[in-house]
């Protein structure tokens, strides 16, 4: 059976929430240049070239994209042929977090939901962990800032409402959410399983890299039927009008109830932050 230490999954922890809150990833800096070549207005082409020099001057100057360096959220696969030695991994992640937001300089957003105090290092972070086979530890990091995270939605379709209903609730999101989560944005789907799982699917889908498309062709299809309809909007970039209101829209689904057709809505921000790591 193979063993890993703690301290390695601490310190691999607190790099990855560094170099999320400095450099983007190469799909979201992709994703800008396709967005840029689609729009024909100048002023929303301006506004994108400024997304891209922010993200240029964070990677050079090694300093956070965003000031809102956002709540610690990890998805973990580890190999149930992997034992974790010397400590817990919920712990270890946590002292990553601890170290990682520390030692960048990043913001310090979490807080007690009812006394509003400061947990003061960022922690605890919201951990879904999933036992899978083999013997590696997969972790992927997704620092998630307010102003997209607010826009978030669910709701328990009828299941006669289908995929129009389904269309239908995600546009209403997106227009409620305007200008307040950054555009263009990349929206996570969930659909199907049950409330929470609906949720966890949408969150889950905005890991992906910008614009993949899904396996499954009827996913797939849908995908790129949601974002057409999204950027029929208008709303644009930062929400003064243009061509694309979101980079990328990713579905997610599993099999629910023969009742029930829940449908979850996640939207990120233009930064769409996201790391992942192999140990």
């Amino acid at each position: 059976m193979r063993e890993i230490h703690v301290d390695e999954i601490r310190d691999n922890v607190a790099q990855i929430c560094v170099d999320a809150a400095y450099n983007l990833s190469d799909d979201v800096l992709t994703a800008f240049d396709r967005a840029q070549q689609m729009e024909t207005s100048r002023g929303a082409q301006e506004i994108i070239g400024l997304l891209k020099e922010n993200a240029r001057v964070a990677r050079e100057e090694h300093i956070p994209i965003c000031q809102d360096t956002g709540i610690a959220i990890f998805f973990v696969e580890i190999g149930q042929d992997l034992r974790i030695r010397n400590g817990f991994i919920i712990d270890a992640i946590n002292d990553g977090v601890r170290k990682g937001y520390k030692e960048g300089y990043l913001r310090k957003s979490v807080v007690d939901p009812i006394t509003r105090r400061n947990t003061g290092d960022n922690t605890p972070a919201i951990i879904y962990a999933e036992l899978v086979p083999g013997d590696k530890l997969k972790i992927s990091f997704m620092p998630k800032g307010a102003g997209s995270e607010n826009m978030s939605a669910i709701r328990m379709l009828r299941p006669t409402e289908g995929v129009e209903g389904i269309k239908s609730f995600v546009l209403d999101c997106v227009q409620r959410a305007g200008a307040n989560p950054c555009p263009p944005v990349v929206i996570g789907v969930g659909i199907g399983g049950d409330f929470e799982k609906a949720a966890l699917l949408a969150k889950k889908a905005l890991l992906r890299p910008v614009g993949s498309p899904n396996a499954k062709l009827e996913l797939a299809s849908l995908e790129e039927a949601l974002l057409r309809t999204v950027n029929k909007t208008g709303i644009g970039p930062e929400g003064l009008g243009g061509k694309v209101t979101a980079m990328a829209v990713h579905v997610e689904s599993f099999p629910c109830h023969i009742a029930s057709l829940p449908v979850a809505v996640n939207i990120n921000c233009h930064a769409a932050r996201h790391k992942t790591i192999i140990l």
